[in-house]
């Protein structure tokens, strides 16, 4: 099994080293990976693929030959290109990209793990200049051994790779303050008078939602004001889920007086379902808050109270990292996050408490 690894990791891969590790021809191997009129049996294939997937083989001829070489081609790895806060990063990286006469390939993994690692591989077998990964990281452990094995993989080709937010991969990295994000709006709802506060929170596995979860209930946890699981909805980071998960959340918990939605898509949601379903005014029943500040957010009524995150900026980064390939080990930025107080956010009824 090591030397699987080290083969992998050494250079280029090709179809006799996936032969060699799985003890057959030449010929077997080429059958079991791109098939032939000479059909193998299943266990010689899962044989032939188990080799390929621990050596990293890409099945791609002219990305095999051309071993070391490059094109002008990046890619954007991002979960959903119709998420705002996903078009304005990618929007900041493309501008500095076609700075330097790059093509730009978008990858939309739609938020399925396996679809990201599979992008990732094929960028390889394009011989990508780099990969910018703007998508969120999976707390699962097999994804997280895949894409470091495959980011390995990229790099040992020449390729440059650069993550937004925490990946547990050791490159070059720009680091929005997600947790940081999530103490502001707890210290702006506990100043409001806020006891009773609800979230709306995104995909438990995506990393950058634990992280702003994480920050909003420890410092909540310090103010001595619980945020019990009941209070907790988990929804998809859509408008839509955000409005399904407002309605859940209220028939659970109806005395909530402020919800705070992990992005500003659910948080446009929130907003909906209090206002036209439930009947509720906002911010004088329920404040909502909304995270990253995408622009329709000083658009809807009331204006939404977020956190305002420099998404462009943040694309800017992270290209500008991948192009700059001067000096040795990595190189970080740290993003800072901070509350934009707007008018959906008020006292928390009954307090008198003045708003801002």
């Amino acid at each position: 099994m090591q030397s699987r690894r080290s083969r992998a990791e050494g250079g280029v891969v090709t179809l006799q080293d996936v032969a060699t590790a799985a003890g057959v021809s030449l010929a077997t191997a080429s059958r079991a990976l791109h098939g032939g009129a000479r059909v193998v049996t299943e266990a010689l294939r899962q044989r032939v693929t188990v080799a390929a997937a621990e050596l990293g083989y890409t099945s791609h001829g002219p990305a095999q030959a051309l071993a070391r070489a490059t094109n002008p081609v990046v890619g954007l790895i991002v979960h959903d290109i119709a998420d705002p806060y996903f078009s304005a990063t990618a929007i900041g990286a493309m501008r500095v990209a076609h700075q330097s006469d790059l093509l730009v390939l978008v990858c939309n993994t739609f938020r399925d793990p396996r679809l990201e690692i599979d992008y990732l591989a094929r960028l390889r077998a394009q011989r990508a200049r780099g990969v910018l990964l703007l998508a969120s990281g999976f707390a699962d452990q097999a994804y997280q051994t895949a894409l470091h094995r495959e980011l390995r993989a990229f790099q040992a080709l020449g390729g440059r790779v650069v993550c937004v937010n925490a990946h547990g991969f050791d490159s070059d990295a720009v680091l929005p303050d997600q947790r940081g994000g999530g103490r502001a709006v707890a210290d702006h709802l506990v100043a409001l008078g806020h006891q009773r506060i609800g979230v709306v929170s995104g995909p438990a596995n995506l990393l950058v939602n634990r992280e702003r979860l994480r920050g909003f209930r420890e410092r909540l946890r310090a103010a001595e004001v619980p945020v019990p699981q009941s209070r907790i909805v988990r929804s998809d980071f859509t408008r839509d889920g955000g409005r399904t998960a407002a309605l859940e959340l209220m028939a659970r918990c109806p005395d909530l007086t402020a919800i705070f939605a992990l992005n500003d898509a659910m948080a446009v949601g929130v907003l909906a379902a209090l206002r036209d379903d439930l009947d509720r005014a906002v911010p004088g029943e329920v404040s909502v808050v909304g995270y990253d500040d995408i622009a329709l957010t000083r658009d809807v009524r009331p204006a939404l109270t977020t956190v305002h995150l420099p998404l462009e900026e943040i694309g800017e980064h992270g290209m500008r990292f991948l192009l700059d390939e001067q000096g040795t080990g990595t190189r970080t930025v740290f993003v800072p996050a901070h509350l934009i107080a707007r008018d959906s956010s008020g006292p928390c009824p009954g307090t008198g408490r003045p708003a801002g």
